[in-house]
């Protein structure tokens, strides 16, 4: 049969599972980044495995997305924390220079290039446990290479387990469920086989398939958003993982149920994407607003600058000893004088220049008195009184 020429090359394969939690584009990057990872040795450094990527690759196998986009994606690949970048990367003509989570637990042992076979395209290294083989993409353990018929007590092994979770996202107890099934068709056929680690992914691939099929047709199109909605686990994991605290994801949740009914139903895309990106911008807002609060306050009686009103006094070339010795008369004024400010830093700033400047003027001034003598016989070394210079506050306005 004649190969179309709308189809010239083989497809690209995502998880739809995957593509609703963490966005369409994101899905397709991380199961090729993955899979690429599998087919390449990389380097072994703080614990992860770090590769390479050159632009000629994206150009190849991604045509479709610019250098720009790509790096976009990998931005918010990272930002979820499913993957580490390194920028600049370190070698000339890299795009990116990255490396991938593993799904569970620490990292498993480095894969060695293999090729995709034709039952599994771009198909990414699955993790394994700590010791052992890697598990390869459309390559799976045989405990013996003789054909022999399938034990009563046969199981999957673990290293299945854990590539169908990974790379295709169908749960361990869907799988172990197709257990019973599949020993008692083939003890029932009684034919001996090569591969049964093959086979019985094969088997709950294709339960997987017509079960989400199934579960599609079954559910409503417009299906409303009630009250009871909650987030997937997999959309929980992702913002945990970037740091967002758990009563602050589950009190966004009522408001950002409120906002989609108002708006006349679930957005397009899926709301797992949608919630993971609402709560990571009200997150960033909450915690920025934690450091830089713009609400005007007292300042408190063990208030103490930040780092940052150092460093620019370094740069003014003014010593932090003199500075912080006027932290106290600083403090005591202002709550003495009860006035709240949005920014004691800036007004620490202020403080300090201005008794640095008048240090130095006077300074000046008595080197420049020193040497002069009046007529009346009286020398002076400054030009202002003990009393006006205490009582000055012009630093303060």
């Amino acid at each position: 049969m004649p190969v179309s020429s709308l189809l010239p090359e083989p497809p690209l394969w995502f998880s739809p599972g995957l593509a609703e939690t963490i966005g369409l584009e994101e899905a397709i990057l991380l199961q090729q980044l993955a899979s690429l990872l599998g087919h390449r040795q990389p380097a072994s450094r703080d614990g992860r495995a770090w590769l390479g990527v050159e632009g000629a690759w994206f150009e190849a196998n991604l045509p479709f997305w610019g250098p720009q986009d790509i790096q976009r994606i990998a931005r918010s690949l990272a930002e979820k924390g499913l993957i580490h970048l390194q920028l600049p990367p370190p070698r000339p003509g890299d795009l990116l220079y990255l490396a991938l989570d593993e799904a569970h637990g620490g990292p498993g042992p480095t894969a060695e290039p293999v090729q995709p076979t034709a039952g599994s395209p771009r198909a990414p290294t699955a993790p394994t446990p700590g010791a052992g083989s890697p598990v390869r993409a459309g390559e799976l353990p045989r405990a013996r290479r003789g054909a022999r018929t399938l034990p009563a007590d046969w199981s999957p092994s673990e290293d299945l387990l854990r590539m169908l979770e990974w790379q295709h996202g169908i749960p361990r107890d869907f799988i172990l469920e197709q257990r019973e099934e599949f020993v008692f068709y083939w003890r029932e056929r009684g034919e001996p086989g090569h591969a049964w680690e093959n086979k019985f992914r094969q088997h709950v691939l294709s339960l997987w398939r017509r079960h989400q099929q199934q579960k599609a047709e079954a559910a409503p199109l417009d299906r409303p958003l009630d009250n009871h909605w909650r987030p997937s686990p997999d959309a929980l994991e992702i913002l945990l993982r970037a740091g967002v605290d758990r009563e602050f994801i589950e009190e966004a949740v009522p408001e950002f149920i409120l906002y989609w009914r108002e708006r006349g139903g679930p957005p397009k895309g899926g709301l797992n994407s949608r919630f993971v990106q609402h709560i990571r911008i009200q997150w960033a807002r909450y915690s920025s607003s934690m450091v830089h609060s713009t609400e005007p306050r007292r300042i408190s009686p063990d208030w103490e600058p930040n780092g940052d009103v150092f460093d620019i006094l370094r740069l003014s070339h003014i010593d932090e000893s003199f500075a912080r010795s006027l932290l106290p008369e600083f403090i005591v004024y202002w709550r003495d004088s009860n006035q709240v400010h949005t920014s004691w830093n800036s007004k620490f700033l202020q403080h300090v220049k201005f008794h640095w400047a008048r240090k130095h003027q006077l300074q000046q001034a008595g080197s420049q008195h020193a040497g002069q003598q009046r007529v009346d016989g009286a020398g002076r070394t400054r030009d202002r009184s003990l009393a006006e210079d205490l009582s000055d506050t012009s630093w303060a306005k």
